[in-house]
């Protein structure tokens, strides 16, 4: 499945929130600095979808706002 991300770095809590099928916006606690941030969002994706880490991978957009992500 393959879905697009709007990302919020440094927000006070960790969310993932639904826009659309196969759009959401996900807030993170983590800095946009060295990769913490995706490491986070790849983290928070695989416990929302309820899969491991391995399965989530980002697939574009790894330095933008936007990302496109496959999930297996």
């Amino acid at each position: 499945m393959r879905i697009y991300v709007k990302v919020s770095p440094r927000s006070s809590k960790n969310e993932v929130v639904k826009i659309s099928e196969g759009e959401y916006k996900v807030k993170l606690t983590a800095p946009p600095v060295d990769g913490k941030a995706n490491d986070m969002l790849i983290k928070i994706l695989a416990e929302y979808f309820n899969v491991s880490k391995s399965s989530v991978q980002i697939v574009g957009g790894k330095t933008a706002k936007i990302k496109i992500v496959d999930i297996a």
